[in-house]
């Protein structure tokens, strides 16, 4: 199926691809739109997946027969076959168009023996933070520079002592990923994890530090797992370990990083705070 993009670009306020994700204005979206649908069904992976770190086969895919493309709105279904399965529809119109692709989302989601139906909509940044029900999409670009130096003294976790904890932080901060994140770390497939330390033991974390092409060729920094442990919030540790980061991606030669970050939550205020360019909300819902 081929897709009209001079009927999806009026209607997409945020430059996202269902499958892959965020992407920036100047990337090849149309072309990145054709690819996910042209593999979709194969497992395989795009070169520029930033999923491909995590997985040997795409888990997620295009229901390309079921696509509804208009020039007033697209719905792009996709399945998610982890656990249960979950059936969302990328909605790309008005904001009358949710109505309908809740209705294909219940269709599809029993066809395809999915636990979950759920829609997937987007916002332009010029839009009030109290419409969002999601995530916004932020870009940290390396043009000019890292940004500030760490305010406190950040650690590759491979120089820690032994008895820094490490793994006792990864069980305490399990709902942050960090359990997953330990176990690939002692398989020795991911890249370097930054650590602070409080009292000698890790107070929080944030990696693997990765970089990987994007679709025109430039190095993009790979969104981290990130977080300090609650106790100890409040002492200035993420925003030393977010700084430390963004270093590292400098120096290892990204252009940029793209994030999606709960609104409100504390890493949408971090990243505010540290002048990344908002371009706009991806808002997700069951129906």
């Amino acid at each position: 199926m081929r897709l009209h993009w001079g009927w999806i670009e009026p209607v997409m306020p945020v430059p996202y691809v269902p499958t892959l994700g965020p992407a920036r204005w100047d990337d090849p979206l149309h072309e990145l739109l054709e690819a996910v649908v042209d593999s979709a069904g194969t497992g395989r992976f795009l070169p520029h997946d930033k999923d491909r770190r995590w997985a040997e086969t795409k888990a997620e895919r295009v229901l390309v027969d079921a696509i509804e493309h208009g020039q007033a709105q697209t719905f792009v279904p996709t399945l998610a076959e982890r656990g249960r399965g979950v059936v969302k529809v990328h909605v790309y119109g008005a904001p009358d168009s949710l109505s309908a692709g809740a209705d294909l989302a219940r269709k599809l989601a029993p066809a395809h023996g999915a636990a979950k139906a759920r829609i997937v909509w987007f916002l332009g940044p010029d839009q009030p933070d109290a419409y969002a029900q999601g995530t916004r999409v932020q870009l940290k670009d390396f043009t000019a520079g890292p940004g500030d130096a760490p305010g406190v003294p950040v650690q590759e976790y491979k120089e820690l002592p032994e008895d820094a904890g490490f793994q006792a932080f990864a069980m305490a901060m399990a709902e942050d990923g960090f359990a997953f994140l330990y176990g690939q770390m002692q398989a020795g497939t991911v890249g370097p994890v930054l650590t602070v330390l409080h009292d000698g033991l890790v107070a929080g974390a944030i990696g693997p530090m990765e970089t990987m092409n994007d679709a025109r060729g430039y190095a993009r920094l790979l969104p981290q797992y990130f977080g300090v442990l609650p106790r100890h919030r409040g002492r200035g540790y993420g925003r030393a370990l977010w700084r430390a980061a963004m270093h590292w991606g400098h120096q290892h030669g990204a252009a940029y990083q793209l994030l999606q970050t709960e609104v409100g939550g504390a890493s949408d205020r971090l990243c505010r705070a540290e002048g990344l360019a908002s371009l706009g909300f991806v808002n997700q819902a069951d129906v």
